[in-house]
């Protein structure tokens, strides 16, 4: 992870300030192609002093409603002494969905409004909050709006343009020369050993490109906390998000002579469903599974193109948001120490995120938003703020910082092609448009844009190094990915939209900046070195 120099005293990676949208598309103006999951974020207000958090979750309760809940066990000597929480939990009227022992913590359902202020006061219980505003049964559809789809004519074209050793698709992928992954894949694809764990919304493993990469075994459903494979339950149900798709997709799509590429093609790629499919929510308990199950599961490299709801930063000054921090956490952590590189979106709120506070106007998500001033140093985005993930900015055709994507010095690790729009960062022929093209559900391919595409370019590269060095901890394959990107300086003054504005100011030097932080990935020195 990348320390910030002064005032932050830690990483800030975090979302959009008053949009919801980093597991979504980028809102690009000025271009139907991309359409976003959400408005278009407004920038951060003036400093002030902070705001309430928002709706009383015991007043969520209060009608008798079932909440869900995490409960974070103190360390003892000798081991998690969760035995005794799991008493105090039923006690506080409380009932236990699952308990990760491994990390100390437990998923609860209560109807009862004083449950956690009643099990903080337990022994052996750290913190203890709940995960969401809504009660349970009230979740409303707010469905992810699906991608711009490839046309029958833009893949006729490409078909024509394919050279020998490509798939069909791949001269409209300007992204793959952009990390030189196009010559690293004459080198190598990558190692059918090697996994990454796509936290996401669904994967539909019988998509063409996917299906010979997929990795079923270290593939679930983590909706509720709970995973389970029955009924191939990590695939897409009709009418939710493809966007976990599409992430999938550039990762790991396989190399083999028809429709896209992607950065690492030999490797293997497993689906972790964390997203509701009726709300497009990511939820702690969820999240926390998924990284769980990727640490016991094999997993090399996890990508997260989202924030967990319903908090867009979750503050430690809170009780509730306090222990969905320990949870994630302690989750994130576990994967690292089982060898699993982190990876994770920086947000698409074209904002600097380098500042002591932030105006946070979207959060809780999942009843009404409250705007409150949030200090930096005490409020985090989940996972990507959390100690060792990777966080990824996102640049277009033209390596520019994509007009969307969040920045700021001591905050962004890598870059990677997220894309742009494409008035504002124009491809080369034969590729046609500024925006990533990757696989959708039912066999189809369609364009995206946001910080959420450069994350999994980042996967890929880590999954390549992973590859070449398969006995590396995850230490050292995040050194090697830093060490190996391309150094790009700053972009002053930067104008993206051309209009004698400028919209940004980049911080830091050549091989460290706010902006690209230490670098383009790249994907030959991956597979070379």
């Amino acid at each position: 992870m990348t320390r910030p120099t002064a005032p932050l005293g830690r990483r800030v990676l975090a979302l959009p300030l008053g949009v919801a949208v980093v597991s979504a598309l980028a809102f690009l103006p000025g271009t139907a192609a991309a359409q976003p999951d959400a408005p278009p974020a407004a920038g951060p207000s003036a400093a002030g002093p902070s705001l309430p958090s928002g709706p009383s979750v015991a007043a969520a309760a209060a009608d008798g409603a079932s909440m869900s809940y995490v409960v974070n066990v103190r360390k003892s000597y000798g081991g998690w002494i969760s035995q005794h929480v799991k008493k105090a939990v039923a006690k506080a009227g409380g009932k236990v969905v699952i308990a990760y022992d491994q990390i100390g913590v437990i998923v609860v359902h209560s109807a009862n409004p004083d449950f956690a202020r009643t099990i903080r006061k337990a022994k052996g219980v750290q913190s203890a909050g709940a995960t969401r505003t809504a009660p349970l049964s009230a979740q409303s559809d707010d469905a992810v709006e699906e991608a711009r789809p490839l046309s029958a004519r833009e893949a006729a074209a490409a078909a024509g343009t394919a050279a020998r050793g490509q798939d069909e698709l791949e001269p409209l992928q300007w992204d793959l020369p952009a990390v030189k992954a196009d010559r690293a894949h004459k080198v190598s694809l990558g190692s059918p050993k090697v996994t990454v764990a796509v936290l996401d919304s669904g994967v539909d493993d019988t998509h063409p490109d996917i299906a010979p990469n997929f990795d079923r075994k270290a593939s679930a459903s983590c909706l509720g906390g709970v995973p389970t494979q029955q009924g191939s339950a990590w695939r897409p149900v009709p009418k939710e998000s493809d966007h976990g798709m599409h992430v999938a997709g550039t990762i790991a799509a396989a190399k083999n002579g028809t429709g896209i590429t992607g950065v690492a093609p030999g490797v293997k790629v497993a689906s972790l469903k964390v997203a509701e499919p009726a709300t497009g929510l990511y939820y702690t308990e969820a999240v926390v599974c998924g990284f769980v199950w990727a640490a016991e599961h094999g997993v090399d490299v996890t990508n997260s193109s989202y924030y967990t709801d319903p908090w867009l930063f979750n503050c430690r000054t809170d009780p509730d948001q306090r222990a969905l921090v320990d949870a994630v956490g302690r989750a994130s952590r576990y994967a690292e120490r089982k060898g699993a590189v982190n990876v994770a979106a920086a947000g698409n709120a074209k904002t600097d995120l380098a500042q002591e506070t932030l105006v946070d106007k979207t959060s809780p998500n999942d009843t009404t938003p409250v705007q409150r001033t949030i200090s930096t140093a005490d409020c985090f985005d989940l996972p990507s703020q959390l100690p060792g993930v990777v966080t990824v900015s996102s640049t277009g055709a033209k390596g520019l910082k994509s007009s969307f994507s969040n920045y700021g010095k001591g905050v962004i690790d890598i870059t990677a092609p997220g894309g742009d729009a494409t008035a504002y960062q124009k491809p080369r022929p034969p590729a046609t448009s500024g925006l990533i093209l990757s696989t959708l559900p039912g066999g189809t391919f369609g364009y995206k844009a946001g910080t959420s595409m450069a994350s999994p370019h980042a996967a890929g590269v880590a999954a390549l190094i992973k590859s070449s060095h398969p006995k590396a901890s995850a230490a050292r394959v995040k050194a090697l990915l830093y060490r190996q990107a391309d150094a790009v300086p700053c972009t002053n003054p930067y104008d993206f939209d051309g209009d004698g504005k400028v919209d940004a100011v980049c911080e830091g030097g050549k091989n460290r900046n706010g902006f690209y932080g230490v670098g383009m990935i790249d994907a030959l020195d991956a597979v070379r070195k």
